[in-house]
């Protein structure tokens, strides 16, 4: 051993300057990052004079450092025979008596120090990574001696530290890069270096590569180390090398990249792969290759090309990118009218006595009848006839049980009817049998039930398979027996049902759907051992395909359910591919020499029946040859998809053996059974051989070669089989195609992504039309973007520790592929213009692009829930009935739907916005909570699915639900003091309202791990302590709660209000100047104070009135009597609490005629106040807006506020109903103001929303939040947005009138019954999309501020006239602003003005006169001391007073 310092002399510190450290530092554990340490390399020599020359006393002398001005480090070492004790000697001069060398070993087999086990006395060992060693103080110098006596140790670093000054001192003016390069070779981290000098020497490095400089010559250069043999050294010790040559040193560095995925390597790692890449080949050569024979291994196909692409761009490991193109994202937009049925054209025949049921059927229930079939059952008819709701259920009116239950209906009375099942082998399962039925031996017995449907007699059974094409499904279960024989039996069916399914509409489509996904994940039996040949299969397969092919050019509104059933069914056979198989099998046996064993009884099972399994087994055999004849290998692939030993034993050709290859066989079996592979793909057919090569590339490599043809190495293997490129592709798609392929295995996943989607958007156009070869570019479209779902979440590590902004582009990623599978993708796109607005303006910067990007997370969720729920809402009946006449297991069946949704861009979507939720919460300063009525609490938390479903139910102990889902317009249940929910009803919700004024805690989490934690303490008591932007919450015992000292405040019962009746006064219609407390309510009467008063920059729409006791009136007129008996009878039911009389009252409302002298004084009112009078339009105009003017009186009995009336025991024959007429503003912007905070109860503070469009989808139960903002009363010009919309839908209208409800009920003190009762336009609105990027409002900052500023404005001058809070609505038309109604705004403010003066809300003006005076007598001497606190209160009471007398 001896020793030799790997520091330069001062002749090689040309490369870097000296940096001393400044100030005090503290080492990292091993090296501190800021400092340079000095290495000493220890080596065996040959020729010690090398070292010994100028050497003294057998000593060598390393050299002279300075450690500061004063004194310095001399450093020698002892050239020691080899085999004995290293020493090192260290001295240094003029110092104190506290260094410490902070030190350790270095070895070729390891990236840390090591730590040696002989070391001097006083080492102490730091952090189990370094030693630290005190030097001894020796008159001025300090001396260290050191040993090393493993023969393994090649180097020493270490660093000198001045304990008494806790100062580091080290050594700088080294050359970094032999530094770097000696350090990379024994895999030492940066962390030895100066961060600066390292920096530093690393872009000089790379300069010189990007210059073309070779590694070799950058080594020699830097290194100073001679190109040639030391001449010095004994010939015998010469050895002539062969180097390799640098070209193939790049290749080899490529291979290696793009083996470990295509990582993104940082530079000094980019330089390692090079270096390592050169001992690999190094070693090649020097077990005897030549360069020629390596050159040839490992230049092949294209590789040399993309190497030099990369030396020519100079961008080394660097994973290229395609150019996508600038495409508008609304041309993604699918759009298609939720149509069911073809319009059948028809010559015109009488009606029969069941076409006028059908016709009563579908006006009754508003529903669309799918198809009809008659059956004669002797004098009479038995029809069935299922039918189809959009956009809220499916579901059907005909229900039978088993294979023969059938409705009866027919035009006259008819006696009890049964209906047996005697056609099937056993009877039904009991899960679907209707209510009243009974099981015999192998039928059932069920009754029909007997209702009329004007004035049509008819007989029903029950409701098994209700939202189904019950029809279909069953003729699929009588056949399900014979389509277990073989695949091609099924796909012939299948195609056999194609029409049937069209003719059912949608349902027919989504039948059989659910039938082949029950087969594709082995719920019903493939083959039973019936003997059919792969080109049967194949016939059958494209027989079936080609069907649907053909639907989806023709039915473009079902081709989202058709992609579904294609990816299920695959692609099926081209040419003679069926047949191919089983010969080319015979190809790979004699190739490869392995005509025995398993290969042989696969080739007689496929000879067979060809199967799916087939290319399983494949793939199995595959992942067995390429992890070097692994056997378990080759049963974990058969068993990930369902294939054991007992299944290959059960084969009609079973298979007995396992492969058994040799080595020199698996170059050629990877060549021909990875061709192999293509066949069978080609004839493959169902979701598992596209789920398994998803993972591989190989059905992405499918669908694209059927498209674009073979490359040429799969031509000689296909003989015989033509593949011919699609026609009218897009300029540049091979090209695309090509870079997906290189690139599906990249660890880094974006590149792919973003190319996959490129060659997504290039297809687009292509499958809106009607191509020759539609079904190919269908199939290569669903591998695309399977392959894209897959390589998502195989990123999901990737984005772990990465910037809100690169999830934001991959959610914009994702958004993109999900509107590209979906019909209907508005909204979608909408979204995703939204993310990637919100993108740009995180890169800019702006200060509230997480507020922003938070609103169209909400709004995505939206989206993706919408989809769940409509996905749930259209198969899970079929799957559930399906399911049950077939026996699937029932675990399969209830997550059909949602494995449905798992496995699409929605599940990966939803994953990425989890992941990003909790970042902008933080970002935008949301917290956890949003409190819309903060009130402390305890009680006992109840789970529950709905607000809406216990909307009407009474707790008898105080209760906190957690409600899974609040939609805005429930009441608050009796007994319940809190309401946690993850939804996000608007603030100013009627439910949100009802909450403040009932003195409810109501909050929405946005934590779904605290939302996940309450729900499980389900039953427990717990207290919540609110603020304006969290919540506290604790476990509670019962007795705390018992004790009424929590709940003081909460839940308060409303108290009991009375109503005055009201008469009618000899007037059906009356103008705004006749408006009065006798004639309308407040809300009338407010919008005619309103008049004249406000501001002339805010507009009140002219109004007349429907005024109090019109409707008992008009029920009262001879015309109506029986609408009348009808009410009477039905008042009868209500009051006996069957509450279903409701809804029937509602219906028979709609029923009235109306008096002529009602058309008559309000046309002279309406044309009076220039108003349009809707009858100048003709008599249907004049019938709509009689229709709505009903449906504003039949709201007095809809749910919601008769049990809100009922609460506060009013007497609900008392509620009159007037009606507020008005033409409607047809509102750009739509707003509702509170001029007090209902949240913090601020009455310096405004607090307001903002919709686009009409002001329903505020008030109303849309989904979604309202743009929402607060100002202060003494800075109108500064408003501050605390939330952007994510309402996904808003409301626009022609030049309308609207009916608004008024009645005595609302605005009452002390109860709020406004937003109980409906206001109905006479036109029906048009719901829009919106797209807030395009927004005004959201995007220019100075018309935002305009508006919002307006709008505080106005809500601050009507309260300035009233005197009191207000509730006031309005909308924005063309930059002007209308008011069109207000009211006292119910809450903390306007309550406690009664408890101020303890008064209640039925006081009369003495009784609140004389309580105010009575308060100042008592509190005269404390008011005297002039105190802050008896000021403020003594502005309360003249507040108090000042308000309650003015209203």
């Amino acid at each position: 051993m001896a020793l030799r310092s790997a520091i330069p002399t001062p002749s090689h510190l040309e490369l870097r300057k000296e940096r001393y450290p400044s100030g005090s530092r503290k080492p990292n554990p091993s090296i501190h990052p800021s400092h340079t340490a000095l290495t000493i390399e220890l080596f065996d020599i040959r020729a010690d004079e090398r070292i010994l020359r100028g050497s003294c006393c057998g000593r060598a002398l390393v050299g002279r450092f300075t450690l500061d001005a004063n004194s310095e480090l001399k450093v020698t070492l002892n050239p020691a025979p080899q085999g004995s004790v290293a020493e090192i000697n260290l001295e240094a001069t003029n110092t104190s008596g506290s260094l410490i060398l902070h030190w350790g070993a270095l070895r070729p087999d390891r990236g840390e120090w090591l730590l040696p086990s002989r070391k001097p006395d006083g080492t102490t060992v730091y952090k189990n990574r370094a030693l630290r060693t005190p030097f001894i103080k020796s008159g001025d110098n300090s001396t260290l001696k050191i040993e090393i006596d493993d023969p393994a140790v090649q180097a020493i670093e270490f660093l000198i530290f001045d304990e008494a000054r806790n100062n580091w001192s080290v050594l700088f003016g080294l050359p970094i890069l032999p530094c770097f390069l000696e350090c990379r070779r024994y895999q030492i981290t940066t962390l030895y270096f100066g961060q600066e000098e390292y920096e530093a020497a690393r872009t000089e490095l790379i300069e010189e590569l990007n210059k073309g400089v070779s590694l070799e010559k950058l080594r020699a250069k830097l290194t100073k180390t001679p190109e040639a043999t030391d001449s010095n050294a004994p010939a015998s010790e010469s050895t002539v090398t062969t180097k390799v040559p640098e070209e193939l040193v790049q290749v080899q560095a490529y291979i290696r990249w793009e083996k470990a995925g295509k990582p993104n390597y940082a530079p000094e790692k980019q330089l390692v792969e090079f270096e390592e890449a050169r001992k690999e080949l190094q070693s090649e050569l020097d077990k005897g290759t030549s360069v020629e024979q390596l050159r040839n291994k490992i230049l092949k196909g294209n590789i040399e090309t993309k190497v030099s692409k990369q030396l020519k761009d100079k961008k080394y490991f660097s994973v290229e990118r395609i150019q996508r193109k600038k495409r508008d994202i609304v041309q993604l937009l699918k759009k298609h009218k939720p149509t069911v049925m073809e319009a059948q054209v028809e010559t015109p025949k009488q009606p029969t006595v069941l076409d006028l049921f059908t016709k009563s059927l579908q006006e009754q229930d508003n529903c669309e009848v799918l198809s009809r079939k008659l059956f004669k059952f002797g004098d009479k008819e038995i029809l069935e006839k299922p039918k189809f709701t959009w956009q809220q259920t499916i579901w059907s009116h005909l229900y039978f049980t088993g294979r023969c239950q059938k409705r009866m209906e027919s035009g006259r009375q008819c006696g009890p009817v049964l209906m047996g099942c005697f056609v099937t082998v056993k009877a039904p399962p009991s899960s679907i049998l209707p209510s009243g039925s009974s099981l015999l031996d192998k039928a059932c017995e069920t009754s029909f039930s007997e209702y009329e449907l004007n004035g049509l007699h008819c007989q029903d059974t029950g409701d098994a398979g209700k939202g189904t094409a019950k029809a279909l499904l069953e003729r699929i279960a009588d056949l399900e027996e014979d389509a277990q024989r073989s695949l091609m039996h099924r796909f012939n069916i299948a195609a056999d049902l194609v029409d049937q399914a069209r003719d059912n509409g949608l349902l027919g489509i989504v039948g059989i759907f659910v039938w082949i996904r029950f087969m594709a994940t082995r719920q019903l039996i493939w083959n039973k051992n019936y003997n059919v040949k792969p080109r049967e299969i194949s016939k059958a397969q494209d027989r079936f395909t080609d069907d649907l092919e053909n639907m989806y050019r023709t039915y473009p509104q079902y081709q989202e359910i058709l992609r579904m059933i294609m990816s299920a069914v695959g692609r099926g056979g081209e040419g003679d591919v069926g047949q191919r198989i089983r010969d080319e099998i015979l190809v790979i046996q004699r190739n490869n020499d392995c005509k025995g064993g398993m290969m042989e009884e696969w080739h007689q099972k496929l000879h067979n029946n060809t199967s799916p399994d087939d290319v399983v087994i494949c793939q199995a055999l595959l992942d067995y040859i390429k992890s070097d004849f692994d056997i378990g290998v080759y049963w974990d692939t058969l068993k990930k998809d369902g294939i054991t030993k007992e299944r290959l034993l059960s084969y009609d050709r079973p298979i007995h053996s396992e492969p058994n290859f040799r080595s020199e066989q698996k170059d050629g079996l990877l060549r021909d059974l990875g061709n192999y592979m293509r066949s069978l793909k080609m004839e493959g057919t169902l979701i598992q051989s596209l789920r398994m090569a998803v993972h591989s590339g190989a059905d992405l490599e499918s669908a694209i070669a059927t498209c674009m043809g073979y490359k040429s190495e799969g031509e000689g293997f296909m003989v015989g089989v033509q593949i011919n490129p699609v026609k009218g592709l897009p300029s540049g798609f091979p090209k695309l195609l090509e870079f997906v392929l290189d690139h599906v295995e990249d660890k880094s996943a974006e590149p792919l992504l973003e190319g996959l989607l490129e060659a997504r958007a290039e297809l687009h156009p292509l499958l809106l039309g009607s191509p020759e070869r539609m079904k190919d570019l269908i199939f290569l479209d669903i591998a695309l973007d399977s392959t894209f779902r897959t390589a998502v979440e195989r990123s999901y590590e990737e984005l772990n520790n990465v910037e809100p902004e690169k999830i934001m582009y991959f959610i914009s990623l994702v958004l993109e592929n999900l509107a590209l599978s979906t019909d209907d993708n508005e909204d979608i796109l909408y979204c995703l213009k939204g993310w990637n607005q919100a993108l740009e303006m995180a890169k800019q910067k702006n200060n509230q692009w997480a507020l922003y990007a938070k609103a169209f997370l909400d709004r995505t969720r939206l989206a993706l829930a919408s989809k769940g729920e409509q996905y749930y809402n259209l198969m899970q009946p079929s799957a559930e009935y399906l399911g049950s006449l077939l026996n699937i297991d029932q675990w399969a069946v209830n997550i059909f739907t949602e494995e449905i949704i798992r496995g699409g861009s929605a599940a990966t979507l939803s994953a990425l916005l989890n992941r990003i939720d909790p970042v902008l919460r933080n970002v935008a300063q949301l917290g956890s909570w949003q409190v819309i009525s903060p009130v402390e609490v305890s009680g006992y938390i109840v789970v529950v699915d709905e607000l809406l479903a216990v909307q009407n139910k009474s707790y008898d102990k105080p209760t906190i639900l957690v409600a899974k889902s609040v939609k805005g317009e429930e009441e608050i249940p009796d007994g319940v003091v809190g309401v946690i929910t993850p939804d996000m009803p608007d603030v100013l919700s009627h439910v949100s309202v009802r909450a403040r004024n009932c003195k409810v805690l109501f909050a929405t989490c946005f934590d779904p791990n605290t939302l996940s934690e309450l729900q499980g303490h389900d039953g427990k008591v717990f207290s919540f302590k609110p603020t304006s932007a969290d919540i506290t919450y604790r476990e509670i015992p019962e007795s705390e709660l018992q004790s009424g000292s929590l709940n003081a405040e909460a839940g308060q019962a409303v108290p009991s209000v009375s109503l005055v009746k009201k008469k009618f006064l000899g007037k059906y219609a009356i103008s705004a100047e006749e408006f009065s407390e006798e004639m309308v309510g407040a809300k009338s009467r407010n919008v005619a104070y309103l008049k004249g008063k406000v501001p002339s920059w805010v507009g009140v729409p002219t109004s007349v009135a429907i005024p109090f006791g019109t409707f008992e009136k008009v029920l009262s007129d001879e015309i109506n009597k029986e609408v009348a008996q009808t009410i009477q009878m039905l008042k009868g039911k209500l009051a006996q609490d069957d509450f279903s009389a409701l809804g029937e009252i509602r219906k028979t409302v709609l029923n009235l005629t109306a008096p002529t002298q009602l058309i008559k004084e309000l046309k002279e009112k309406m044309l009076g106040s220039g108003m349009p009078w809707p009858g100048d339009e003709g008599d249907q105009r004049w019938e709509q807006a009689w229709m709505a003017i009903k449906k504003v009186w039949a709201s007095k009995w809809n749910e919601r506020a008769y049990f809100s009336t009922r609460k506060v025991k009013l007497d609900h024959d008392y509620l009159s109903m007037a009606v507020l007429v008005q033409e409607i503003v047809n509102a750009d912007y739509a707003f509702v103001i509170h001029t007090t905070n209902p949240s913090s109860g601020d009455s310096s503070e405004i607090y307001a929303e903002v919709v686009k469009g009409l002001g329903e989808t505020l008030v109303g139960a849309y989904p979604g939040r309202a743009m929402s903002f607060v100002c202060k009363k003494n800075d109108l010009d500064s408003p501050k947005v605390l939330g952007f919309p994510s309402k996904p839908i808003g409301l626009f209208i022609k030049r309308s009138i609207i009916f608004r409800s008024d009645s005595n009920g609302e605005d009452l003190e002390g109860y709020a019954g406004a937003g109980l009762y409906d206001s109905v336009p006479m036109d029906e609105e048009d719901e829009v999309i919106l797209d807030y990027t395009t927004d005004p409002l959201i995007t220019d900052q100075g018309f935002q501020k305009s508006i919002l500023s307006s709008i505080a404005r106005a809500g601050h001058a009507i309260e300035e006239l009233y005197g009191s809070p207000q509730d006031v609505e309005g909308a924005v038309k063309e930059g002007k602003l209308y008011v069109v109604q207000t009211r006292p705004q119910m809450g903390k403010a306007r309550e406690d003005y009664y408890q101020v003066l303890g008064v209640t809300v039925n006081s009369t003006p003495q009784e609140i006169k004389e309580a105010y005076r009575k308060l100042q007598k008592r509190h005269h001497i404390l008011i005297l001391l002039a105190t802050r606190v008896m000021h403020d209160y003594t502005l309360l009471l003249n507040e108090a007073y000042k308000v309650l007398m003015r209203n």
